[in-house]
């Protein structure tokens, strides 16, 4: 079935729902938790994005592969983490002038990790699930046909729920594929040369969030379009900007919807090179 050039009437039917007011609640996260008990499954989600961005579920110190088995292969390189650095202060209670001592975050500093690709050794174990779930991701192939590599973080409250690193790769931390296609609408926005905007833009923001939800219906995903969610995310940003959301979605419409059509056409174009390949 061809969806090319039918974002343009989910567009339409998505805004007119943003007209009328009549949106369901906006879907709950799902925040990826893996069971394979990796150390880096507990860092910040920021060094664990670094995981992503060096196409690795898995790194650690030099001494940590050790510990479990596995050696650095010679000629390995690290990538840096951050790591926070911190010293022991005594501090004066308020109320009963006693003193204690504590720990206090006084700056960071870097420390190098080897991801598991370049080590050798024991085998360690992974959480098959979430490496299921990420290859079953709507459109993941174009993704990774664009070159990015895709993975996930473990989501908590506070984090952000997805990243998209330019030209790099796509981290989700939650399993609602609005979070997904958002990330995902970012990256044919840039592929367009169209995400020209730094930081959390009203613009950019509009565009991959509205072009999620468009990109889910037209693939007949409609609950995980979240059009409640969408809703609110967009009402947010348009605040900021002196906007009204629907206003704010008419202002980046052609935008998104040549998005959604890229992506669209690339996953037909990946399509008909499989059958292709089969039949040959």
């Amino acid at each position: 079935m061809k969806y090319y050039g039918r974002a343009e009437g989910a567009a339409q039917k998505i805004v007119d729902a943003f007209k009328s007011g009549n949106l369901p609640q906006a879907l709950a996260p799902v925040f990826v938790r893996r069971k394979d008990g990796v150390p880096c499954r507990n860092w910040s989600w920021g060094n664990q994005l670094l995981c992503a961005l060096f196409g690795t579920q898995d790194a650690r110190g030099f001494k940590q592969w050790n510990t479990v088995g596995r050696n650095v292969k010679r000629g390995s390189k690290a990538f840096d983490i951050l790591v926070p650095l911190m010293r022991t202060i005594t501090v004066t209670d308020p109320e009963t002038g006693a003193e204690k001592k504590i720990q206090a975050l006084y700056g960071f500093g870097t420390a190098p990790v080897f991801p598991i690709e370049c080590t050798e050794g024991a085998e360690i174990k992974v959480d098959e699930e979430v490496t299921r779930w990420i290859d079953s991701l709507p459109l993941v192939d174009v993704a990774r046909a664009w070159g990015l590599n895709v993975d996930a973080y473990e989501g908590r409250v506070g984090a952000p729920k997805g990243k998209y690193a330019r030209k790099r790769a796509i981290a989700v931390g939650v399993k609602n594929l609005a979070t997904w296609a958002h990330e995902l609408i970012h990256a044919a926005d840039d592929r367009l040369g169209n995400l020209k905007e730094r930081g959390q833009h009203w613009r950019s923001e509009t565009v991959a969030e509205l072009g999620g939800a468009i990109l889910l219906e037209v693939l007949n995903i409609e609950h995980e379009s979240d059009r409640g969610g969408c809703f609110e995310y967009v009402k947010e940003y348009a605040r900021d900007a002196g906007l009204e959301p629907v206003q704010a979605c008419m202002n980046v419409l052609k935008r998104t919807c040549d998005a959604v059509n890229l992506l669209l056409s690339e996953a037909e174009k990946l399509t008909v090179s499989q059958v292709s390949t089969t039949v040959a």
